[in-house]
């Protein structure tokens, strides 16, 4: 007789991946099949909670990172959470967020980020809003960009490790931005619904910009809008001729469309207004590993403060406590002790860690209790640009 399974750990064998994948066909309303393509992909660690010999939950933990203040911070991305529907209002998922989070701890991940399908359950164990991702829509007539001073031609197979150095460059000046594994740049490059295409610019020092697009045909028309799953310009040049490239398919196209943050330089570029943008998604982050988090992350450079913190963490007390943040130049240490004199939960710790809302915004919310003092400080560390990512997981 083999060995009974632990209540939580990877699916074991073909049964319990086929109860995993009917948990979430059922959670999202997506064929089985179209799971497996969208959520068994390589670069994604799956787990499930068990009971009475049965899958009751399911979720996917992706191993990435995020950049804030231009330094990567080890990250845990949280997606395909599902309870199977007997064993909902039960507490299963609950149970399965602790273990989860439990795991990515014991792996040494500072964040867990994720996009909720029910805030009020993610912030039960933590989490809070943190960021988000906006879609910026693009008429085509407001393209009037003609730049073709550089070169642009189809992605190769072989140009791939440049496009992810391109990406890299450009994402670490980003706030919030994926640094990517392999299971999100199989969402960029082979989405689930679309054919996708890649195309990059060359200069006289390689590679400045990529793009990569679907034609999605419009319903009952033979026009069609450009769906980009990414977009990067390191150079003005670049952006330019992309845009000129994009351009170039008003003959069928009426819109392009892509995501990110509210500070998108190449509408700039752009001599209209001639877009809309909105937020699709917001974001939540949980910190799992509060000085950690604080020293790995990057502080804007010349800046030099002490913040003493007073942080509570009831899923995982040792969490908590009180240290103090010290940054110098931009580089962070964190020391235990201190004289606790901003007091917060680990929940309004994140969006204060990222910059998605300033501290005195979290203290009219009464999300967290400081001096004057003491919040000019916090606003001084953690100011920088809004956080957002393109990326969904």
């Amino acid at each position: 007789m083999s060995p009974t399974p632990p209540p939580f750990g990877p699916p074991q064998g073909e049964r319990e991946l086929a109860q995993m994948v009917d948990i979430l066909a059922q959670a999202f309303a997506t064929p089985p099949e179209e799971i497996r393509q969208r959520i068994l992909l390589p670069g994604a660690d799956t787990w499930v909670l068990r009971a009475g010999g049965e899958v009751c939950a399911t979720a996917a933990l992706i191993p990435m990172g995020q950049w804030f203040g231009g330094r990567r911070v080890r990250c845990a991305g949280i997606s395909a959470v599902g309870v199977a529907p007997p064993h909902r209002g039960q507490g299963s998922g609950g149970r399965l967020m602790q273990a989860v989070l439990g795991q990515a701890r014991a792996q040494g991940f500072a964040l867990a980020t994720l996009y909720p399908s029910s805030q009020g359950f993610y912030r039960r164990v933590g989490f809070e809003q943190a960021g988000a991702r906006l879609e910026h829509r693009v008429r085509m007539a407001g393209i009037e960009v003609r730049e073709r001073g550089l070169s642009l031609r189809a992605v190769q197979p072989e140009d791939g490790p440049r496009l992810r150095e391109v990406y890299a460059l450009h994402a670490r000046r980003q706030q919030g931005w994926l640094d990517r594994g392999p299971y999100v740049w199989t969402r960029v490059t082979h989405p689930r619904t679309d054919l996708v295409y890649g195309y990059l610019v060359e200069g006289a020092g390689g590679v400045e910009g990529y793009v990569y697009l679907a034609r999605r045909a419009l319903p009952g028309s033979y026009r069609q809008e450009l769906v980009l799953t990414d977009l990067v310009a390191l150079t003005p040049g670049a952006g330019r001729r992309l845009l000129a490239f994009l351009g170039e398919h008003r003959a069928l196209a009426t819109e392009v469309v892509w995501r990110g943050g509210p500070a998108e330089p190449l509408l700039l570029l752009l001599d209209e207004q001639a877009y809309d943008s909105k937020i699709l998604d917001r974001w939540m982050v949980r910190v799992l590993d509060a000085r950690a988090a604080l020293q790995t992350r990057g502080y804007a450079e010349g800046v030099s403060a002490a913040l003493h913190l007073d942080v509570e963490d009831a899923l995982f007390p040792e969490n908590g406590g009180r240290f103090v943040l010290e940054v110098t130049q931009g580089r962070a240490q964190v020391r235990e002790g201190g004289e606790g004199d901003l007091k917060l939960d680990v929940r309004a710790l994140a969006p204060l860690y990222t910059g998605y809302l300033t501290p005195d915004a979290l203290r009219l919310a009464g999300a967290l209790s400081a001096s004057d003092d003491t919040l000019r400080a916090a606003t001084t560390l953690f100011s920088g640009p809004f956080p957002a990512m393109p990326d969904i997981f």
